[in-house]
């Protein structure tokens, strides 16, 4: 299937590692012209050289904070002006603190808010007039499965990435006359930095092994096993692609079948 991103612009934030690098990987080997940010000049240049060694594409760095909206204002500039425009946009961020709504402070829900949705609101804001001049193109916001079912001890990332999905869901019927399609992919347990620090914890705080938590969180998912970053990639590409002409305001779940809502 041609996917239609040969010498398409992708810009895709929080991507030096995790999901958002995977992400990006997967949109270079497609022939799409790669930006990458995040806060750490030094992760993306190692993020920027693996993507080029396993893609063989060239692939821009810009350092970016998404709590700061200049930054992030900067930053969008920056990728247009390199790659002439920009035709899709990956929203993502790293992951609020895991705690219960007694764990948080008013400075937590702050942080949070500013994090996890002000930080999509941002991007979207900015990257919204290239893509208007790109003719349409195509937002994928990073979320969680917790949009669909809250995961315990992550209040802060149930209540604001329920958020985004109402923001994409609302930004679906505004952007369609413009030919942008806007989903989102909810990823379950996927094999990153950000799962295992969350298992340490939870292991921590129940007096468990971490291969206990594991094991038992594994349970609940019907393939029996965590997913992989290049699989959660693979399923950003399409939704942001231009093979993708119909489907705007959906999340899909990337869980292995853990979630069992309707």
């Amino acid at each position: 299937m041609d996917l239609g991103l040969a010498g398409k612009s992708v810009f895709v934030a929080a991507a030096s590692k995790g999901l958002g690098l995977a992400t990006a990987l997967e949109f270079a080997r497609e022939g799409a012209k790669v930006t990458i940010a995040s806060r750490s000049q030094l992760q993306l240049e190692a993020a920027a050289q693996r993507i080029e060694a396993e893609s063989g594409a060239e692939v821009a760095v810009v350092e970016m904070d998404v709590t700061d909206p200049e930054a992030v204002r900067e930053a969008i500039a920056a990728a247009a002006g390199w790659a002439g425009g920009i035709d899709v946009l990956v929203t993502n961020a790293g992951g609020p603190p895991g705690g219960g709504f007694s764990d948080m402070a008013e400075s937590d829900w702050a942080g949070g808010f500013e994090l996890t949705l002000m930080s999509t609101v941002r991007l979207i804001r900015e990257a919204l007039p290239f893509l208007r001049a790109a003719g349409g193109g195509r937002i994928v916001t990073i979320s969680s499965a917790s949009i669909k079912q809250p995961i315990d001890g992550l209040i802060l990332s149930n209540v604001f990435r329920a958020g985004v999905q109402a923001l994409n869901k609302s930004l679906a019927a505004e952007l369609a006359p413009d030919g942008i399609l806007i989903n989102t992919l909810a990823p379950g347990r996927i094999s990153t930095d950000r799962l295992a620090q969350l298992d340490s914890k939870r292991a921590e705080a129940q007096g468990r092994a971490l291969e206990e938590i594991q094991q038992a969180s594994l349970k609940n998912i019907p393939l029996g096993r965590a997913g992989t970053p290049e699989e959660f990639g693979k399923a950003a590409v399409f939704l942001g692609s231009f093979a993708n002409t119909y489907i705007t305001g959906q999340a899909l779940l990337i869980d292995g079948g853990a979630v069992r809502s309707l």
